[in-house]
């Protein structure tokens, strides 16, 4: 063998393998234990926190930081942190002394959506229940639709401005059809969007007319029938009677 180099070569290199090996292995049973001797000391939420509840975190996060300061699964904590109501996005990292720092952005409720559930500044629907008694708009239409419904009510809402007339519903029907209640209970039915009669046309009819959308022989109408293209139509109290108007 000591005239084949070679072969020597390839003993040698065995032998450094070996050698690394059992090197990687008593790193691995001295260093284990001392890893789980490197408590996680402190979590620490750095976001001032106006709808998530202390001990919402506290519950979700029980289970999950148990361990050390470097066997804490980040990805799980992150994940759970993501499942709570009012929780939209979640970033962990850890830091040094032992500490996990938590990140949460926080879901901004504009308006209600549907049945019991949420619509945030981005358009997006989720489920959480409002912690106090502040009135928000309410919004509906078909699935999917929650980003362009909140656009048109941020539109609504600025063209009725004029007339001092908060919006209180905005629906979208499943042939996309635009209705609005007003805060004083008025019902505006403006339709479907048309190239020639536009649903902001529509609506700048109506502002325009509102001031006289009251008379003496009936009062104030419950609802305004904007789908004509040249006028509208009022809908009165079934006492009343109805009455329609075709102004341009």
């Amino acid at each position: 063998m000591w005239h084949k180099p070679h072969l020597m070569t390839a003993v040698s290199d065995l032998l450094f393998l070996a050698a690394g090996a059992a090197l990687l292995a008593a790193a691995v049973i001295w260093g284990m234990p001392r890893l789980q001797l490197l408590p996680l000391r402190e979590v620490r939420v750095t976001t001032a926190l106006q709808e998530v509840q202390r001990a919402e975190l506290e519950q979700s996060l029980d289970e999950l930081l148990r361990g050390s300061f470097l066997t804490v699964n980040l990805e799980a904590l992150r994940l759970a942190l993501e499942q709570l109501p009012w929780v939209r996005r979640a970033e962990v990292w850890r830091k040094w002394p032992p500490r996990i720092d938590v990140e949460l952005e926080e879901q901004r409720a504009v308006a209600h959506w549907g049945d019991g559930e949420l619509v945030n500044t981005f358009g997006e629907v989720f489920a959480a229940v409002l912690p106090d008694d502040r009135q928000l708009p309410r919004l509906s239409g078909p699935p999917g639709t929650a980003a362009d419904v909140l656009r048109h009510h941020e539109e609504f809402a600025q063209l009725l401005r004029p007339i001092d007339q908060r919006l209180a519903q905005v629906a979208l029907s499943p042939r996309l059809a635009w209705a609005l209640e007003l805060e004083d209970g008025m019902v505006v039915e403006l339709g479907r969007e048309q190239a020639k009669a536009p649903i902001r046309m529509r609506l700048q009819r109506f502002v325009d007319y509102y001031p006289t959308l009251s008379d003496t022989r009936h009062g104030r109408p419950l609802a305004v029938d904007m789908r004509y293209p040249n006028g509208f139509a009022l809908r009165f109290a079934a006492s009343t009677g109805q009455e329609g108007k075709g102004k341009k």
